[in-house]
């Protein structure tokens, strides 16, 4: 049996390419290795685990079930290598690098296009990658060390995950300017009972949040849509009003909408810095993170947005 100390990332690195490609004749080629040393990795891997990973046949190699349990399990594994050694080399290389932040659309457009500027003024070496999407797929992109940190609101309270509050924006309605409640200086849910509602998609945190709160909000829309752009197209068409937090709000998509706040009862959304538990941030990641505490205490926020206090 192989001694567990001659288990290896060339182990992991064989078992994944294999169960990508298929194939022992191409995963060979890709790794640039002999057929016959490739072989004799997966058989050392395969004796040292007590199980058979691949079924063989003449013209595809399959994983097992084992194979299939171990397949995830051992891309994390290499995702966390490659990421602790990227990390390592980036402090060698005087914080040269790149930096992923996964962020709610408002964040992209609201937030982070002022903080790369200053960042990058700081850190021009530093490649700056932003990534949005909705909340369920920001969480998992932080998990799976493809960004070092997101910026979101809480979707899931992932036990592997951290939730730093950082700003706290008010929800209210969205409705064209000419609407007989744009007028208002604040709304009752009593007083929008009747109007039709244009909803966010279920994949989305704000969907989710108002469905857990509101009763109503959790019935069949007549109307939904996966995008804040194609929402406030729909509420401009005049099909609808919408809800939403403040800070989704007063993103250009709707500059040409009016927002007045909910109240009674009022109703508020909790913005996070989003980390990995089992991993420390590279001095790149980290020192952006700290930009955006600096510039989060003197910025100025739109209106019904503002700081989480500590």
């Amino acid at each position: 049996m192989l001694n567990n100390h001659n288990l290896s990332i060339r182990h992991l690195r064989a078992f994944l390419q294999i169960a990508a490609t298929g194939s022992f004749t191409r995963a060979a080629e890709s790794l640039h290795q002999t057929q016959s040393t490739l072989t004799a990795t997966i058989k050392q891997l395969e004796q040292y685990v007590g199980l058979t990973l691949f079924d063989r046949t003449t013209r595809r190699v399959f994983l097992t079930q084992a194979g299939e349990r171990f397949l995830p399990q051992a891309r994390q594994l290499i995702s966390d290598f490659d990421t602790a050694i990227g990390d390592l080399q980036a402090i060698s290389a005087h914080q040269q690098g790149l930096v992923t932040v996964a962020a709610s659309p408002s964040t992209v457009s609201r937030l982070l296009p002022k903080l790369v500027q200053l960042y990058k003024a700081e850190h021009p070496n530093v490649d700056i990658c932003l990534r949005d999407d909705n909340a369920a797929l920001l969480e998992q992109s932080v998990i799976s060390n493809e960004a070092d940190f997101a910026i979101a609101a809480s979707h899931s309270q992932h036990p592997d995950l951290n939730y730093q509050p950082i700003l706290t924006d008010d929800y209210g309605v969205v409705l064209t300017r000419h609407h007989p409640l744009s007028d208002m200086t604040q709304l009752s849910w009593q007083q929008i009972d009747k109007e039709s509602l244009i909803h966010l998609s279920r994949d989305s945190a704000i969907r989710q949040q108002l469905t857990e709160h509101i009763p109503a909000c959790s019935a069949p829309p007549g109307l939904e849509v996966s995008t804040t752009a194609g929402l406030a197209a729909l509420v401009e068409q005049g099909l609808g009003i919408t809800l939403l937090p403040a800070l989704a709000a007063s993103t250009t998509a709707f500059q040409n909408l009016s927002f007045v706040p909910l109240t009674n009862p009022a109703m508020t959304r909790r913005i996070c810095v989003i980390t990995r538990k089992s991993r420390s941030l590279s001095p790149s990641a980290a020192s952006f993170l700290t930009l955006i505490s600096e510039y989060l205490q003197q910025a100025r926020l739109p209106d019904f947005v503002r700081l989480t206090p500590p």
